[in-house]
């Protein structure tokens, strides 16, 4: 992270979009080996077989302990904590005080008072500024993704085993049949002489376990899934078929985040400025806030209890009265996809290229839905599903619009085109796509809803 701080980049750039627009920071980087056979196949394999995802480098550790743990947790967070004890996890989510959208992270109760969150920086960066600005009875440590990570290794290990063998692995690698565990709870293993925690997950709609311990302990543990995995058609997932996962899934990784009002002047003040992502896509609002977004724009309202007090509880409560958009995933017309790609070989100027598997090209990835021309979404994260052979975004539309079926538009592409280092000389193009639900693949949906 550098010296200059958020606000002062702001005011220096002449505003929040045009700063954003332009920056010149990374997308999210995945630092683990892009493929171990190609993305097809290693995306196929939370489906068919058991995929081994190393989430080990990619994510950024914030460990709260103390006796005002939780009462931090509770006051930033729309989660209800009624039944959370230790042992258990949850998606936190955390908005501002108008009711938007800051972002989610996984919470894990480690122990009493022991709390790990997980994920993105962002919503970390926000509880350790008010760790440090509050009045809170806590210690916490930070451990940043190794991209970030300054030296040394992680703290702990991450591997996420997905997939419909991954029962049977797992039991023989632990020598018994696995305890009954709830989705989102932890148990233990252990394997190769290491006490390992697990958290119960699930991706693509099939079983699979987070495994996690010191980072020290990691290769044995490894080695040990590898060698038992040959038997169950184990395959490594890298870092390309990793970060299409969402897409399945139906959860939307980054918006941009809603800590940019005047209420929020200190966090920027002392948020350096390159903890804040770039901002691409086609939406071209000059107002930061029509970014914003609600928990139930993003399919969130199942999450938010008005059981505790907390930050943005009065506007949430309002916008709960007055939904006016929903998340879907929308399948873009395979005939206007190909013909943006086919643009990078004809005269001219080319559309914006589209990488696979994942084409988004900033951090926070906002592009417009059109219904006849008018706006009438945010499309936020986008990719192609080898398993479905589709290419789709995750939107959030005007409930009247989210219809499976309904026929909208993605416009692809910036005008004027910004000057972050991922964007080339391009023109805009429009693109057919059908509204779907979110999430899309039907196991999941069945999955979540079980759960």
């Amino acid at each position: 992270m550098g010296s200059e701080s958020l606000e002062a980049a702001i005011q220096r750039a002449g505003g929040v979009v045009e700063l954003l627009r332009n920056s010149p920071v990374r997308p999210h980087t995945f630092p683990v080996a892009p493929e171990f056979t190609n993305w097809r196949s290693e995306q196929a394999a939370w489906r068919t077989s058991c995929a081994l995802l190393d989430q080990s480098h990619h994510m950024t550790d914030l460990f709260i302990q103390g006796t005002d743990a939780l009462k931090l947790l509770m006051d930033f967070g729309v989660n209800s904590f009624a039944d959370f004890v230790p042992g258990k996890a949850k998606q936190y989510v955390a908005v501002n005080g108008d009711g938007y959208l800051i972002g989610d992270a996984i919470l894990f109760y480690l122990e009493d008072d022991l709390f790990d969150v997980v994920g993105h920086p962002t919503v970390i960066n926000w509880l350790q500024y008010n760790i440090e600005v509050g009045d809170y009875d806590v210690t916490s440590e930070r451990d940043d993704n190794s991209y970030d990570r300054k030296a040394g290794p992680p703290k702990l290990y991450r591997y996420e085993l997905q997939g419909p063998t991954s029962t049977g692995l797992l039991e023989k690698l632990t020598g018994g049949p696995l305890p009954q565990v709830k989705f989102f709870n932890m148990t233990e293993f252990v394997i190769a002489g290491h006490r390992v925690r697990a958290l119960r997950h699930g991706m693509a709609g099939q079983p699979g376990f987070e495994l996690f311990g010191p980072w020290e302990q990691g290769q044995a543990v490894l080695d040990a899934i590898l060698e038992v995995g040959a038997e169950f058609s184990l395959v490594r997932a890298g870092a390309k078929a990793y970060s299409t996962s969402n897409l399945e899934s139906g959860w939307i990784p980054s918006p941009p985040p809603a800590v940019f009002g005047d209420d929020m002047r200190a966090y920027r003040e002392w948020l350096p400025a390159d903890a804040i992502g770039a901002l691409g896509g086609s939406f071209d609002a000059a107002d930061i806030s029509d970014y914003y977004v609600t928990p139930y724009d993003l399919g969130y309202g199942r999450t938010v209890k008005f059981d505790h007090d907390f930050l943005g509880r009065e506007a949430l409560e309002q916008k709960a009265a007055e939904q006016t958009r929903t998340k879907v995933t929308l399948v873009w017309n395979a005939d206007d996809v190909a013909a943006a790609v086919r643009s990078l070989f004809e005269p001219g100027l080319p559309a914006k290229y589209i990488e696979l598997p994942k084409s988004r090209y900033a951090l926070y990835h906002v592009d417009k839905v059109l219904k006849d021309g008018v706006l009438v979404g945010l499309s936020m994260d986008l990719g192609y599903i080898a398993n479905e052979h589709a290419y789709v975004s995750l939107a959030t539309v005007d409930v009247e619009h989210a219809e499976p079926g309904t026929e909208v538009v993605v416009v692809w592409g910036e005008d004027p085109n910004s000057r972050k280092p991922a964007v080339e000389p391009h023109r805009q193009v429009e693109i057919r796509a059908t509204v779907a639900p979110a999430p899309f693949v039907q196991e999941v949906r069945d999955h979540y809803r079980a759960s």
